[in-house]
């Protein structure tokens, strides 16, 4: 396998972590959690950020190979045994209160780093055997109603107050939380109600009634099985990889507006309307999520031929230290409104 596709086989390293999180104690359960937020937003400080884009040639040759497609099938199976190690482990009487919290946030990583992520990237493919892997990893985090909102919400209306995935200027994250999870899932129903009265379908045939359903049924399985309790905790690890996923928009779009052009009409979407990011392992981690103003401009471009665009505008480092400087709402307004302006 070419190095230029081995590169992105680099974040399967995070299951190994997540093994052994899910089957040690001590200080190793919190090994996902360090990678994360801790070792990745400090080398990112020192490595210098690459702009470069792939030539028309390796472009061409990146996109017919399918290595790049079988990287992302093979998170589905990884992803499925990490939550099985962790709901059959977590209620072990060897376990510490800070074992526990640690393994409870290991799983909220790989929810949100590899399950919503890679099913964002699939849930943008036409074909329908990806795009059923992409609800498969939604559905680890209780968040299949993603694949509904953001192909056929957010990507329309980005940039605009129709958008709830679109934060605005001076809002603190943990507004834009509340905001925007609560208008994404609402928003999925109203494109739900909305499809199935097009198509002369029932209410039974509605496709949010149906995600619904295998969430709960998913639930109840986990419950039944391995005990309430351990179902408790799943929950708290998919809602931090909801969080996640909406700290990532967060941080994407903050600030950013499309102009209206008449009659509640915009501006196209384009590079200058979300937030870019070339950190180099960053990008990798993500399977290129970061140069997000690309993915905008085009979301039918796969992740392996993801551009830098020059008057893109750029986040001040990575995603994971551009998350944790969202956390500090005074310090972000005081980095990020400062970029704005200059734009």
């Amino acid at each position: 396998m070419k190095a230029r596709v081995l590169k992105y086989a680099i974040p399967l390293l995070l299951y190994s972590g997540a093994w052994r999180s899910f089957t040690h104690t001590g200080w190793v359960v919190w090994i996902p959690v360090l990678i994360a937020f801790v070792i990745i937003p400090i080398l990112e400080l020192f490595i210098k950020p690459s702009e470069r884009n792939l030539t028309t040639d390796e472009e061409e040759m990146a996109k017919h190979d399918k290595a790049y497609d079988w990287l992302l099938y093979m998170v589905v199976p990884l992803q499925y045994t990490a939550l099985y190690f962790f709901l059959s482990g977590i209620t072990d009487a060897a376990l510490t209160t800070i074992d526990r919290i640690g393994r409870i946030l290991s799983m909220g990583l790989i929810c949100g780093i590899m399950g919503i992520n890679v099913g964002h990237e699939l849930g943008h493919r036409v074909n329908e055997t990806e795009q059923t892997l992409a609800r498969m990893l939604l559905l680890t985090s209780l968040y299949m109603h993603f694949f509904i909102e953001h192909n056929r919400g957010h990507h329309k209306h980005v940039g605009t107050p129709q958008d709830a995935s679109s934060a605005n200027r001076n809002e603190p994250l943990y507004f834009f939380w509340a905001r925007s999870i609560s208008g994404v899932y609402i928003k999925a129903w109203k494109i739900a109600f909305e499809e199935q009265r097009k198509k002369g379908k029932s209410f039974l045939q509605n496709e949010m009634l149906h995600y619904q359903l295998i969430e709960l049924a998913f639930c109840l399985g986990i419950g039944l099985y391995f005990g309430w309790t351990v179902l408790s905790y799943f929950l708290i690890s998919a809602l931090i990889g909801i969080l996640l996923l909406e700290t990532v928009n967060y941080i994407e779009h903050y600030g950013l507006k499309r102009k209206e052009t008449g009659n509640g009409k915009y501006e196209r979407a384009m590079p200058k309307h979300s937030w870019n990011s070339n950190h180099t392992i960053g990008r990798i981690m993500l399977f290129e999520l970061s140069r997000h103003s690309d993915h905008h401009y085009l979301a039918s471009r796969k992740y392996q031929l993801l551009r830098h665009h020059d008057h893109s505008p750029q986040l001040p480092t990575g995603y994971p230290g551009s998350m944790i400087l969202a956390m500090l709402p005074p310090l972000w307004f005081a980095v990020m409104n400062k970029r704005i302006d200059n734009m």
